[in-house]
């Protein structure tokens, strides 16, 4: 037992009248495993000794200037001589959010005054980093007989392991999100994060709201049962609207277009044929030709999912961003991370829009001359970066008009910027945008703070998240009944976007985000005995491949501008992992009639109850 005991953080939340019930109530256990983020880069960085005592430091991280505070703490240091800078960073999904090598790093450096570079293998970044929590939860669900929720009640369970990293937002999350995306009136919620002998748990794409998901639409799909309901039907009849109060008393004041994802994507075709129309190697097993299709059941299932943007609960929550202009060139600088979202193109994007030029240069991210842009996580980069970014180029383009209306002697509301050039209207002004700034260089620096949230009162009440991201998934699976085996045929999604600025980056979010989920529901589990980890690395742990992700159908990119929002545009990172598990199991569901509480789903989940049913049956 640890001195201060095992646990790490608890959340209640109690919402209307706790002795509330309904016509039908359903109840059920659910669990989900430890999912690794395996990232395609492992952990490394380089230190090298500075000649005033300090350190540089290049490395792979999800935030420079917290690593930098951490450090300089650890080692000694005053934060200026500890220099952070960002260097390739082969995704992240989380697990970069926590201090991995850098203090060894720096310290060996600033011992041997030489560089030192360290590489993780893939069995050391295994054991090096976090992991998603596992968890579990018991629920009960309370209906009117036309499917009206009345109460939902929760007991979670999060195993954060050995330390506390980000036990804390995740348990938050689940705790705040776990009646789903619905309107429920009353509601009593018991989240407990716990401290084990096992691998630490911090952050991971959808940190929270994905473990609840799969158990909260399970238990709609198991009320929709009993009330023998289309589930689809009861969803709707249920969704959370703008202006609806959430379980936490939050009124969301920003766009919720739950029932828009839901008819987008159940609207959808679905594929074709079945299991007998298949060629083997497309039948479960594949290549290893194992299953008969008469053998293989096809089932189809469906989820919504939501969670919050940005940070929470009163974290002063802010970016920095600088828009350089001179000589006609645009030169932009944050510190935030690019670790394959496609930041630095949408920053340049932005800029581009602002001052109608082709070429925009970024500075380097880094922790010397450019304050915080926050963390890379919590869909929060589009947002926040992107607000100051565009903040700061806007503040740059008023200053070159101003400017110029004075030196030329004319009104500013006569002025334009556009297509990189300034003109006036009457045509009698017309300049590129070097000449105008080749002596007079404009430097702007902006810090973009979203509105303040607040922590959750005793009861779990407050307006703790600034706004909310939905999404909705059906799957097509085959299953074969003999081996246990589970092919995914197809996920079809929907996602409320806001404002859709990249479409290409956007379609790869939401991709890469369902072949997460995907693998969680089926394949992905880090295996632990006595706290050690036995599958550290890509031979035991599997991942979805090329052969194993399927088509990824976009039904609907549900465009409502979102009105806190500098650009009018959601996050899009989290949403695709959270309903894509949850969709995908209740597929495995309805293909094997089996109650599968469990992900992910193992072969001996389905081939094991279905033998001895079919025994009993004979």
């Amino acid at each position: 037992m640890h001195p201060l005991g095992n646990v790490l953080v608890h959340q209640e939340i109690w919402s209307g009248d706790p002795h509330a019930s309904g016509d039908v109530t359903v109840e059920g256990y659910y669990e989900t495993g430890m999912q690794d983020q395996a990232f395609l880069g492992t952990e490394a960085g380089l230190a090298i000794p500075g000649a005033d005592g300090g350190v540089d430091l290049y490395i792979a991280t999800q935030w420079l200037h917290v690593d930098q505070e951490q450090m300089a703490a650890c080692l000694g240091l005053p934060p200026e001589k500890v220099r952070l800078h960002l260097s390739g960073v082969g995704g992240a999904f989380g697990a970069r959010e926590d201090l991995s090598m850098q203090i060894q790093l720096s310290m060996l450096a600033l011992r041997t005054g030489r560089p030192v570079k360290i590489v993780y293998n893939r069995e050391e970044s295994f054991l090096g980093h976090v992991h998603r929590h596992p968890a579990r939860m018991w629920y009960r669900h309370s209906a009117r007989r036309d499917g009206t929720l009345v109460k939902v009640e929760a007991r979670l369970l999060f195993d954060g392991g050995a330390y506390l990293s980000s036990s804390t937002a995740v348990l938050l999350n689940a705790a705040c999100f776990a009646a789903g995306p619905y309107r429920v009136p009353n509601a009593v919620v018991d989240a407990t994060a716990v401290r084990t002998n096992n691998p630490p748990c911090g952050a991971m794409r959808g940190f929270g709201a994905v473990q609840v998901c799969f158990a909260y639409e399970a238990q709609m799909d198991k009320l929709a049962a009993a009330l023998r309901m289309d589930p689809v039907e009861l969803r709707l009849r249920n969704a959370l609207r703008s202006g609806d109060r959430l379980i936490t008393g939050q009124v969301i004041k920003g766009t919720a277009p739950v029932e828009e994802v839901i008819r987008a994507c159940v609207a959808a075709p679905l594929p074709p044929g079945g299991p007998a129309d298949l060629a083997e190697i497309a039948l479960p097993g594949g290549a290893g030709r194992t299953a008969e299709a008469a053998r293989v059941r096809r089932g189809v299932g469906f989820a919504v999912g939501f969670k919050n943007l940005m940070y929470s609960a009163g974290f002063d929550d802010y970016s920095t961003a600088r828009c350089v202009v001179e000589n006609g060139e645009v030169t932009v600088t944050t510190a935030a991370v690019e670790v394959g979202q496609g930041l630095v193109t949408l920053a340049q994007q932005i800029a581009r829009d602002v001052f109608g030029v082709e070429t925009v240069r970024l500075g380097e991210a880094t922790t010397v001359g450019i304050g915080s842009a926050g963390s890379t996580s919590a869909s929060r980069q589009t947002w926040m970066t992107g607000g100051a970014i565009d903040a700061a180029c806007r503040a740059a383009r008023d200053r070159i008009l101003s400017s110029a209306a004075q030196r030329f002697e004319v009104p500013l509301a006569a002025l334009e910027l556009t297509d990189g050039r300034l003109r006036s209207l009457d045509g009698g002004l017309d300049l590129s945008l070097a000449e105008v700034t080749a002596d007079a260089p404009v430097t702007e620096t902006v810090v973009y703070r979203h509105p303040k949230t607040a922590a959750l009162d005793a009861r779990g009440q407050g307006d703790a998240h600034v706004s909310f991201a939905f999404a909705a998934h059906r799957a097509v699976v085959d299953v074969d009944v003999d081996l246990g085996l589970v092919r995914v045929v197809d996920v079809t999604t929907a996602q409320d976007v806001g404002r859709v600025l990249n479409p290409v980056q956007l379609t790869g979010q939401i991709e890469g985000g369902t072949s997460q989920g995907v693998g969680f529901a089926v394949m992905e589990e880090i295996v632990l005995a006595g706290g050690l980890v036995k599958n550290p690395s890509f031979t035991d742990y599997i991942i979805p491949t090329a052969l194993d992700s399927p088509p990824v159908r976009i039904a609907g990119l549900i465009e409502e501008h979102e009105p806190g929002s500098p650009l009018g545009a959601k996050g899009a990172g989290e949403p695709p992992s959270i309903s894509s598990s949850a969709a995908v199991a209740a597929a495995i569901r309805d293909a094997t009639r089996l109650e599968l509480n469990r992900i992910p789903v193992r072969p001996q989940d389905i081939a094991l109850p279905l033998a001895v049913l079919e025994e009993a049956h004979r």
